[in-house]
């Protein structure tokens, strides 16, 4: 019989994660999951992700406050516990629990245990002094590799009101099913000019109101553009291209287009399909190289695989796991699937492509080039409410950055652009 797998600290949870991430790069959907992960209470997996996203948000500046008290680099668990104990301290945790939980969190390895005298010295410096100076430290920064490129494409002042977005997080937004202003009104939430709800409050989105019942689905109110562009018609043939996890796939099937979803991963397939159901949607699933796939469709929606940076204010572990080295990769790839698109789009069919990128090369650049490419394709000027005027690119498209809306919550960054073929 197997022993049932004990509880983890929401505390110990986050240390792994954090270990995860910063030692070994891995991204967090990737590590967050697994047995140990499972059996935690629902409170306590959102208690550790809370934790980790806020640590990972916040590093430059607990590292900053840290490095005075250390004489040299303890080993990175040891220093991961220090940054979650310094992090809890300047948002107002309890100083008592803070510090005794990180000298046992030290203490219980065989490795590190030696250092818990160092660990409580530390941190009882730091209780009365930590609050007042995290104030005051410049808004973290994004690693080079990242931060270079985008000063490059948008200027030095816009990259800080994008790392300030960063550094606040995310609201959750939501797409209704139906009516987005009941929605809004059934859940306390705002409807913004586009027409997501966004709720500033965190909380367990399967508490909400009209979630068992499908009537809405979380997505960023940048992702939710891309669909809303294509303006998919009761009938039309539609590929959601690389479908996963589902969210313009929802959007298409409930536009009351034919759809199908499409994507390399059965593992995030998976999760389109639990999905459909909760909304009680219908799209066909094809698990498939989208390279490989054949058809022809009156609209495509391509959102290509890239390399994720307008996402970093939900996923402030991006940056850390990531060096850069894969966007050449990347920057082929969509070109390839944009020049496979055109080819299972039918005459007079239009295709959104976009990626949810703050680089050019992965945007804007694809575009034009396309252009080249194609005769045959044309850019149609978005016609979007909520669209403001100086977000629409000179080739057409439509440019979201994370510091847009920044007095109510900011969005995703985001490139989009309709096309259609002759």
């Amino acid at each position: 019989m197997t022993k049932p797998q004990k509880p983890t600290s929401a505390r110990r949870m986050a240390l792994r994660l954090l270990d995860q991430v910063l030692e070994k790069r891995c991204l967090l959907s990737e590590v967050t999951q697994g047995p140990a992960w499972e059996a935690m209470a629902p409170q306590d997996r959102a208690a550790a992700q809370r934790l980790t996203l806020d640590v990972l948000r916040g590093l430059e500046r607990a590292d900053r406050l840290l490095k005075p008290h250390l004489r040299k680099a303890p080993p990175v668990s040891v220093q991961n516990v220090l940054r979650l104990a310094v992090v809890e301290l300047c948002m107002g945790g309890a100083a008592h629990g803070v510090v005794n939980e990180a000298v046992t969190l030290v203490g219980s390895d065989q490795k590190t245990r030696h250092l818990k005298g160092l660990v409580n010295a530390v941190l009882r410096k730091l209780v009365d002094t930590a609050p007042a100076e995290w104030a005051i430290l410049r808004v973290p920064r994004l690693p080079k590799w990242l931060r270079g490129p985008l000063v490059a494409a948008w200027g030095g002042e816009a990259v800080l009101a994008m790392e300030a977005a960063h550094f606040a997080g995310a609201p959750l937004d939501l797409t209704a099913k139906g009516d987005p202003q009941a929605l809004a009104e059934a859940t306390g939430g705002t409807l913004l000019p586009t027409g997501s709800v966004r709720l500033s409050a965190g909380g367990q989105v399967s508490a909400l109101p009209g979630y068992d019942e499908g009537t809405f689905w979380v997505q960023d109110a940048a992702a939710a553009l891309p669909a809303r562009l294509l303006n998919a018609q009761p009938g039309e043939t539609v590929l959601d291209m690389c479908a996963a996890p589902g969210g313009k796939t929802m959007q298409l099937a409930a536009a009351g287009a034919s759809v199908t979803a499409l994507d390399i991963s059965e593992q995030r397939m998976a999760r389109v399909r639990q999905n459909l159901s909760r909304t009680g949607l219908k799209a066909e699933i094809v698990t498939e190289d989208g390279l490989e796939h054949q058809g022809s469709y009156d609209a495509i929606l391509l959102d290509a695989p890239c390399s994720a940076t307008g996402t970093i204010r939900r996923h402030p572990d991006l940056p850390h796991a990531r060096e850069g080295d894969e966007i050449g990769g990347l920057i082929a790839l969509q070109a390839a699937m944009l020049d496979h698109a055109v080819q299972l789009l039918k005459p007079g069919g239009r295709m959104v492509f976009c990626t949810c990128s703050l680089i050019p090369d992965e945007g804007e650049c694809q575009v034009e080039e396309a252009l080249a490419r194609h005769p045959e394709l044309k850019v149609v000027a978005p016609n979007l409410p909520g669209v403001e005027p100086d977000w629409i690119t000179p080739e057409g498209g439509v440019r979201l950055r994370p510091d847009y809306w920044s007095d109510t919550g900011g969005m995703d960054g985001f490139y989009m652009a309709l096309l259609t073929k002759a």
